[in-house]
């Protein structure tokens, strides 16, 4: 058997989905360690892979970046999103990179699996380390003809104006939106004797996994030959979690169960969660908020609304009607594979793209603002859940989605870059 290093930023959505092909390897008998930072070590170590922690990288807790980050929470929109690559992603290769080199040293794996922001991984392979896979946990980003750059929730345009379109974009984007990564980025491959390269998402050169499926993504004419879609990855719930006391208000519904949920990061429930528990507290709904880490904000719940700080969306979701969400990639994944229609309301990280992609696979809609109005929610719900056009798209989607086995599929791809005699 083969060892194994799997490398992913303290995020929850960027982490998670690692967590089942984490396990399903240590279960083929690979050794597997993973570099990541410190406020996950413990569900690290559930899979039965050896927590490896960031030493020269700064550490970090993604519910809490402004201690790590200072200056973080004062922004907002592009600017933070500006400064989460120049100091979150750009900025912590170098000192990652380095960690790894010295893990590598003390032990030297056979192949890494990253998520697609620890950057530092393709460039140790770069510098003569071990094959890298990339795992994909947000939208399919990496540059196009047939596509507008990343991040700014543009559909896709084909044929000579669209290439014309793309082309000009892209040419634009770099220099003005993240001109002072693109520096960083180039004086550090500078220093490691790399070829520069524009900050972007980037393309792997050995092997890419896709955490969804094919048709959700953009129908691009230039899809690299190493990317494969696995499907979505359902991570484990939380060991000793038990389910809420209103539990049968969900399994016993005779009503549609509107499940609203905010992810991880973009927590204010005043952006989402509260307008929807207005905009749906007279309809014949049971409206369940899923993830509010403190239901006490919410303060005295609609007769028609439930909460719980963890609700697991596999136990859930297939109960639901209608997905309500601020554009989370896994958890729109999730809702997908149970054939749910989505609205998605995001405007920060890779939200734009998640709901953009909403809107053109048909299976739901695209509220082009992080703090929708309750009218624009209860329309839209209503229209979801009225109009089977979207629930059809979604069941084809969902189709896709279920005829992949994630951590099986991400094992098997894995596997075909170990060396022969320790695979």
């Amino acid at each position: 058997m083969a060892r194994i290093l799997i490398a992913s930023q303290p995020i929850a959505g960027h982490l998670m989905p690692l967590l089942p092909i984490a396990a399903e390897l240590v279960r083929r008998g690979h050794e597997v360690r993973w570099y990541t930072g410190r406020r996950y070590a413990t569900r690290v170590e559930t899979t039965g892979a050896t927590f490896e922690p960031f030493t020269l990288a700064r550490d970090y807790d993604d519910r809490d970046f402004e201690s790590a980050f200072p200056g973080r929470d004062a922004l907002s929109g592009l600017k933070q999103v500006q400064f989460d690559v120049q100091r979150i992603f750009v900025g912590q290769i170098r000192p990652q990179l380095l960690d790894l080199q010295a893990l590598h040293r003390e032990w030297p794996w056979d192949a890494t699996l990253a998520e697609q922001t620890l950057s530092a991984a393709l460039l140790l392979e770069e510098l003569g380390g071990p094959p890298c896979a990339l795992l994909g946990v947000l939208p399919l980003g990496i540059r196009s003809r047939d596509a507008a750059p990343f991040g700014l929730g543009l559909p896709p345009t084909r044929g000579p104006l669209g290439t014309l379109r793309n082309a000009a974009l892209h040419a634009l984007t770099g220099p003005l939106v993240f001109g002072a990564a693109n520096r960083d980025l180039r004086d550090l491959c500078r220093d490691l004797g790399l070829p520069a390269r524009p900050f972007g998402p980037p393309t792997a050169p050995t092997l890419m996994l896709q955490a969804s499926a094919a048709r959700f993504e953009y129908p691009v004419s230039d899809r690299p030959a190493q990317l494969h879609f696995i499907g979505p990855l359902v991570p484990p719930p939380p060991p000793g979690l038990p389910l809420p006391d209103w539990w049968a208000d969900v399994t016993g519904a005779t009503r549609p169960v509107v499940v609203v949920t905010q992810g991880t990061l973009a927590t204010d429930p005043r952006d989402l969660i509260l307008p929807t528990l207005r905009a749906l507290a007279d309809l014949n709904v049971l409206v369940v908020a899923a993830g509010v880490r403190d239901p006490a904000t919410l303060g005295t719940l609609p007769r028609n609304a439930r909460t719980a700080p963890f609700i697991p969306f596999d136990r859930l979701l297939p109960h639901a009607s209608v997905f309500i969400t601020n554009g989370g990639y896994g958890g729109v994944q999730l809702a997908l594979r149970s054939a749910l229609p989505v609205l998605s309301a995001g405007t920060t990280e890779d939200k734009p793209e998640v709901g953009r992609r909403v809107q053109v696979s048909g299976a739901g809609l695209r509220l082009n603002t992080r703090t929708p109005a309750p009218h624009q929610i209860r329309a839209a719900t209503l229209r979801l859940l009225t109009d089977p056009r979207y629930r059809a798209a979604a069941a084809t989607l969902a189709a896709d989605l279920r005829a992949h086995d994630a951590p099986r599929e991400a094992a098997d791809l894995l596997e075909t870059l170990l060396p022969v005699a320790a695979g």
